[in-house]
């Protein structure tokens, strides 16, 4: 009932904003997003650190068809139900100073999503998983498309349509591997997985799932949409997007393609892990040219993402660890950095590098945030950057010598665009559009402050989230390679 609960109070909680107007939104929002958290904190403190589903709830749907609403969590699922369920709280917390027309959507959408997205980590039901997957994505099309900046309705039709195509190739793939199924059909995941499917079958279903998830998570070539989005898209919305919803993406990567279609991901991983290390170095060296904070954090974005699908499939345990921490670290980290630059935003009209400096004289407690939030994000040790991109690159390194030198680059192309961007932004003397600016506030400091102590205990003390998901990525990798030992030769 746990999963079920996670999955259904914020649907509940969006439903009554509908009825909620002005201000008052924020806060029944907040305080709901708080109670989820609550009942998120709960389920990690009962989780017994294994590779069994745990929480699970099973029950007919649509039993004609053989659809059920089957939901659960692993090691891996929890892993980033925490990250949700810890993120949106801050999200809407980070809105307090913003007012909206239509606050009640506003927030009601945040919540419809965030419902989505507990589907999409805890379905055990294909169709469940598509539907969950579709409801994540509406939300943030109406955010964008309405709270967004001047060319909100161009990005957003670009972004539906990279998505809504990806979604169909995954659609095709999920209802043909459901025709497979014996006697009657199902959409179960355990049945999916039992299939003996052939190498050439499992080749092109890779290709079905894989476009869906790289448009998603976004790797090269498939991220166009991204930059565009994140910078037009209001800051939550941004947050959202960066924070949580690229991780569907290497989420069904793990849960889905490496079990599923193993022989498939063997042929190709090589392909992919070639334009995730691609996707690295484009995005760095774009970020360097960058002249607006929102756009360069939106690259920086591709590249570390693009590491972690390289660590996904190297197809071992170290990559697959580190891209579950890193999942953690890269959503934590990239929300308090949209945060900051919503913060200079409002305070200066303008995002432009070129224009900004001097803002640690002004408001040295958010420069202090931000060092220490940017020194997560380049991979500092004993901040939560560290431990994800440590591993990362040590999967990478085994899968391929040459492959794990240059993902390397991302900590060092990052920590030079990224302190560059610092000390045009925080350091040197304030000017016209600075010099009035001001610390931060109360609400700010809670959100700021929260992502700190994130960004240094989990790089001080790792060990208890890798606990959770340690169990079920061995044992998913244990049925990885016992299906590839009965694959026809």
């Amino acid at each position: 009932m746990i999963t079920a609960l996670l999955i259904f109070l914020p649907l509940v909680a969006a439903l009554l904003l509908v009825f909620i107007n002005g201000a008052a939104a924020k806060r029944v929002a907040f305080v709901f997003s708080l109670v989820e958290l609550g009942i998120a904190a709960y389920a990690a403190c009962t989780f017994v650190p294994d590779a069994s589903t745990q929480f699970a709830l099973n029950m007919p749907w649509v039993a004609s068809l053989g659809i059920n609403f089957r939901i659960g969590m692993d090691g891996i699922s929890l892993l980033l139900v925490l990250l949700t369920a810890f993120l949106v709280p801050l999200i809407i917390l980070s809105t307090f100073k913003h007012t909206y027309n239509n606050a009640s959507a506003f927030y009601a959408l945040i919540l419809f999503m965030q419902a989505g997205l507990i589907g999409v980590f805890t379905s055990l039901d294909a169709f469940l998983f598509y539907v969950a997957w579709e409801a994540a994505l509406i939300p943030i099309y109406f955010i964008a498309a309405i709270w967004g900046g001047e060319r909100r309705i161009a990005v957003t039709l670009k972004f539906f349509i990279y998505t809504i195509v990806g979604s169909l190739f995954m659609l095709v793939g999920i209802i043909y591997l459901y025709l497979q199924t014996p006697g009657t059909h199902t959409f179960d995941i355990d049945a999916f997985y039992a299939l003996q499917l052939s190498a050439d079958q499992q080749c092109w279903l890779f290709w079905a799932f894989f476009i869906a998830f790289a448009i998603k998570m976004p790797i090269f070539p498939f991220h166009t949409w991204q930059p565009d989005t994140y910078t037009e898209a209001p800051t939550a919305g941004t947050m959202l997007l960066s924070g949580i919803m690229l991780k569907m993406g290497i989420y069904g990567v793990i849960r889905w393609m490496l079990p599923l279609i193993p022989t498939g991901v063997a042929q190709w991983s090589s392909t992919a892990m070639f334009l995730s290390i691609i996707g690295i170095i484009y995005a760095a060296i774009i970020a360097f040219t960058q002249k607006d904070m929102k756009r360069l954090i939106a690259y920086s974005s591709i590249g570390h993402v693009g590491l972690i699908a390289a660590g996904v499939f190297s197809d071992n345990v170290q990559g697959l660890q580190g891209a579950m921490i890193q999942m953690l670290s890269h959503g934590i980290n990239v929300v308090g950095m949209f945060f900051i630059i919503d913060i200079v935003f409002s305070q200066t009209k303008t995002r432009t590098l070129a224009d900004l400096g001097g803002i640690v004289h002004k408001a040295p407690t958010l420069a202090i945030c931000f060092v220490v939030i940017l020194l997560g994000t380049v991979a500092l040790p004993l901040t939560n950057g560290f431990i994800g991109e440590f591993l990362l690159l040590n999967g990478v390194y085994q899968y391929n010598t040459w492959y794990g030198v240059f993902a390397g680059l991302t900590i060092i192309l990052g920590a030079v665009y990224m302190l560059r961007m610092y000390q045009q932004v925080m350091l040197g003397e304030t000017n016209s559009v600075t010099e009035k600016f001001t610390d931060i506030q109360f609400t700010e400091k809670v959100v700021l402050f929260t992502i700190v102590a994130a960004v240094v205990v989990i790089g001080v003390y790792p060990k208890p989230l890798l606990v959770i998901s340690d169990a079920a990525v061995s044992n998913l990798l244990d049925k990885v390679s016992l299906k590839l030992a009965v694959m026809p030769k």
